[in-house]
């Protein structure tokens, strides 16, 4: 069964009485039937972050009027706010080198419908993986990084000419520039195969097998200036002993990149996470 259309508010704001009350009469002024509804208060922020979706079919008028109407509210609580559409879905650009097992799984997710996004195209600084992502029927771009600049600049390109809204890094072994960091800021969602801010940088598995971790993790977060620092959206740990070698971490943690990079990434489509300075708020 087809799920209903629905638009989803987001928005953060100072916290003051009366939010909840301004929005949620809004809706019900317009006849919105509100369907699921998330609060959160940052005391250390003083700041409110707010998710809501309603059933479009129970509003009046279309999206872009709808984000005429709500602008009125948004202004006098000083809100940072969007509106989107389930039935637009979000368009994620794949970054890979190498390593198939994030890639394989996301795209098992796209074709079956779990993930209900577009996949306009996969880039990728290597050609091995070209046979796998054409059979998907997805366009494969081949840019090799040996002059930076250029390689970025070929990036940006593809990321306009084909409308993507996010990035993915599903095991994208390059550092991205500063630059491009700050042009996609929250646009750029990394895997990183540690339990971060632990073990950043290369090998973390080799890392931790030198330090003797009990426990071992990846973690899904977007990407900033600073590596591997930018706000975390969701982790997941396994737990390892004395006998496991940095192959046995090394294959445990393939899983878990999986599954923590395709959580984080739901929440993400689905508008579930709100950035508050280098933290984030996720309504699951």
């Amino acid at each position: 069964m087809k799920a209903s259309r629905r638009y989803t508010l987001t928005l953060s704001c100072p916290d003051r009485v009366g939010i909840v009350a301004a929005v949620s009469g809004f809706f019900a002024q317009h006849g919105g039937w509100i369907v699921e509804a998330s609060y959160h208060a940052d005391t250390q922020t003083s700041r409110f972050f707010m998710r809501q979706e309603i059933l479009a079919d129970s509003l009046p008028f279309d999206l872009a009027a709808l984000r005429t109407h709500f602008a009125t509210i948004a202004l006098a609580f000083a809100m940072e706010w969007q509106l989107s559409d389930s039935s637009q879905n979000k368009r994620l650009i794949l970054l890979v080198s190498k390593q198939d097992h994030c890639l394989n799984d996301l795209l098992h997710r796209w074709r079956s419908g779990e993930l209900q996004v577009d996949v306009p195209c996969v880039i990728s600084n290597h050609e091995d993986l070209r046979g796998f992502v054409e059979w998907h029927g997805i366009p494969y771009h081949y840019v090799p990084t040996l002059d930076k600049i250029a390689a970025f600049n070929n990036i940006a390109e593809l990321i306009e000419n084909y409308l993507g809204d996010t990035l993915v890094l599903a095991r994208y072994m390059q550092i991205l520039p500063p630059d491009f960091c700050r042009r996609y800021a929250g646009r750029v969602i990394n895997i990183h195969h540690s339990f971060l801010p632990s073990f950043a940088g290369a090998k973390p598995y080799h890392q931790a097998f030198e330090r003797g971790v009990k426990l071992i993790g990846a973690t899904c977060h977007y990407v900033t200036e600073e590596l591997d620092d930018g706000p975390i959206i969701e982790q997941d740990t396994v737990r390892i002993d004395h006998g496991d070698s940095v192959e046995d971490m090394v294959r445990y943690g393939r899983d878990i990149e999986k599954t923590v990079l395709a959580r984080g990434l739901r929440y993400h489509v689905e508008d579930r996470v709100l950035v508050c300075g280098n933290k984030t708020v996720v309504f699951k």
